[in-house]
């Protein structure tokens, strides 16, 4: 299926090795130490494949270290009430249980690309092939795990020499200052950048693996992070040129979402982990790497987080009524629905009974979308009161990375099992944060609209004009209220953006992002009793309707405290190394002073309707 997974759970790194008398000393192969591994390419290799499979950990990617993002974001919100609760309110204290594990999981990565990049230059030719795909392959996954760690938590430990772990003085390190967390990132991804071959020149070799494309895309994303958008767009603009590789959208929205060969690390993708189809892994849980070993499952449990509960999910999260109504707001040149609703939320739309497998101006060979879901036929009345996010609390349940759409199953097990790629970051972002530079730069021009309408256009939507929009706000708006959402909605990535926007430093939008947030718990309809003919009973519904303050149970931001837009440092690695200090979630601390002494701005909310 994918070229790294035959390889991706072999190592459970390091054991120690066995001497035996003096007339005949034989290292045994399975029972090594660090001191007697990495000294050939080959095992480089090895050491470089075990990089990857901690992408798959519960907190980097497989399900905790996604989700948590997204649940700071205005999208979705915690409908069980109950496994993300102090992630989702931005407001937890520092002895939360789920806050240790993305920082212990992407210090893992660290640990084992540091020991890459200390020995690859003692066993290879510095300038050759094999030197240079591997040092960058380690540099830019070293560069993704701080990236997290500084999205997440804000300050953490620079540390990238692997010699120097043997002196507890330099293992137990402090937090580096935010700056030079970003300025290690940048450095990293610029080497990585200029080391990697690109996705056309890889071929086999970089399906499913880092290239300078991956690292050029993340380079960009964390230039943008610090506002520095000309540096950002020159080398947006030079992904978009193909100086990078090959890239350009898919015809068919959904191809992101779907797992198999035919749709996974396909000409859109920058950079996705890798995972195996539902069904084709092992039998054992790897949640972390206390029990890595050869028969994972390797798959991952978005889909439990997602889904519905009535097929197997627990239902954690759901969608906000607002992202679905925002979608619901514009329709394609031909009447229909966006298609990247069907493909982000489960919902049942009655067109979607017409449509499917006609022409549409999204689907001119055939429309794709129905109301099967997890192979079961959905009607109005089945949906609103039964398939949901959450049996007890109601919420629109998640159709992104996981199979509700693609019906391959009619339930699933809670779990590692998912199949589906985890696409970090698509052709589609380069697209639409290279219009938010322009915009930045020169304010709003034909460019940054061309830019928006490439990607309007895969999914049949009506162009922009450059007319409508007079002023940098309000191009901003469309941007970040508009098209992002409806591109990337429920995706990693929207709880950064508020960040660096600085949403939570500006009251007018963070009242904004509150009202986005807007939940209902537990709505309740009388329906017939299909059990009991002639009476009626009371049920939990989906809550499909645009919430105000007066209709809404809450918001995910009601409880925001401030700071609170990063997540603690466990109280435990506090007390382990003495030398970290709290970040600003543990000291409640406000960071608006430092975001506009940087220079920073907010843009005003704008009306666009």
């Amino acid at each position: 299926m994918k070229s790294l997974n035959i390889f991706i759970v072999i190592l459970a790194l390091i054991a120690g090795i066995t001497a035996c008398d003096d007339q005949l000393d034989v290292t045994n192969p399975n029972n090594q130490t660090t001191e007697g591994f990495g000294d050939s390419e080959a095992e480089l290799n090895e050491v470089v494949i075990a990089c990857y499979s901690l992408s798959r950990l519960e907190g980097t990617n497989a399900r905790v270290g996604y989700v948590m993002d997204a649940l700071r974001g205005d999208e979705i919100w915690n409908s069980s009430q109950q496994w993300y609760l102090a992630c989702d309110n931005l407001n937890g204290l520092s002895d939360y249980f789920m806050l240790e594990w993305p920082w212990r999981d992407n210090y893992c990565v660290v640990n084992r690309t540091n020991y890459v990049l200390t020995r690859v230059g003692e066993v290879l030719e510095e300038g050759s092939d094999s030197y240079n795909e591997i040092k960058g392959q380690a540099l830019f996954l070293r560069a993704q795990a701080y990236y997290n760690l500084a999205t997440y938590y804000q300050i953490c430990p620079v540390v990238t020499n692997y010699d120097e772990y043997s002196d507890l003085d330099k293992l137990y390190a402090s937090c580096a200052t935010q700056d030079e967390v970003w300025d290690q990132i940048e450095a990293d991804l610029t080497e990585a950048m200029n080391l990697l071959p690109s996705r056309d020149e890889g071929g086999e070799w970089a399906q499913g693996r880092a290239t300078c494309g991956s690292a050029a895309g993340y380079l960009a994303r964390a230039l943008m992070f610090r506002h520095k958008f000309s540096e950002a767009y020159s080398v947006l603009k030079d992904i978009i040129a193909g100086k990078y590789g090959t890239y350009e959208l898919m015809a068919d929205y959904g191809d992101n979402f779907r797992e198999g060969a035919d749709y996974e690390n396909n000409k859109e993708s920058l950079w996705e982990v890798q995972f195996m189809d539902y069904g084709t892994g092992g039998t054992n849980e790897v949640w972390t790497t206390t029990n890595l070993n050869s028969d994972a499952t390797q798959g991952h449990a978005l889909e439990s987080n997602f889904a519905s509960q009535d097929f197997g999910s627990w239902g954690d999260v759901a969608a906000s009524p607002w992202l679905y109504n925002l979608f619901k707001k514009e329709k394609c040149t031909d009447g229909f629905l966006d298609p990247r609703l069907y493909w982000t939320l489960v919902t049942y739309e009655q067109e979607y009974d017409a449509v499917t497998g006609n022409s549409t101006a999204a689907y001119p060979s055939g429309d794709v979308r129905s109301n099967t879901v997890y192979q079961t036929e959905l009607n109005e009345d089945t949906w609103m009161y039964s398939i949901r996010s959450n049996t007890a609390q109601g919420g629109i349940s998640i159709a992104k990375f996981t199979n509700a759409r693609n019906n391959i199953y009619s339930s699933f097990g809670t779990g590692l099992k998912c199949g589906v790629n985890i696409r970090l970051m698509r052709y589609s972002d380069v697209l639409l944060r290279a219009a938010e530079c322009e915009n930045e730069i020169y304010g709003p021009t034909q460019t940054a609209i061309d830019y928006i309408n490439e990607v309007r256009r895969r999914v049949a939507l009506e162009d922009l004009e450059l007319s409508d929009f007079p002023t940098a706000d309000a191009l901003f708006e469309q941007i970040a209220n508009v098209e992002r959402p409806k591109e990337f909605g429920c995706e990693y990535g929207r709880g950064t953006d508020l960040i660096r926007w600085g949403f939570f430093y500006n009251s007018d939008r963070l009242q904004q992002i509150t009202e986005h947030a807007y939940y209902k718990l537990a709505p309740t309809m009388t329906i017939d009793d299909p059990d009991n003919p002639g009476e009626t009973k009371e049920v939990v519904y989906v809550n499909t309707e645009e919430l105000t303050s007066a209709t809404a149970s809450g918001s995910s931001y009601s409880g925001y405290y401030k700071g609170h837009e990063y997540f603690p440092i466990w109280q435990t690695h506090l007390d382990n190394n003495t030398n970290l200090e709290g970040n600003s979630a543990n000291n409640s601390t406000d960071n608006s002073t430092a975001f506009f002494e940087k220079g920073y701005t907010v843009h005003p909310v704008v009306d666009l309707e």
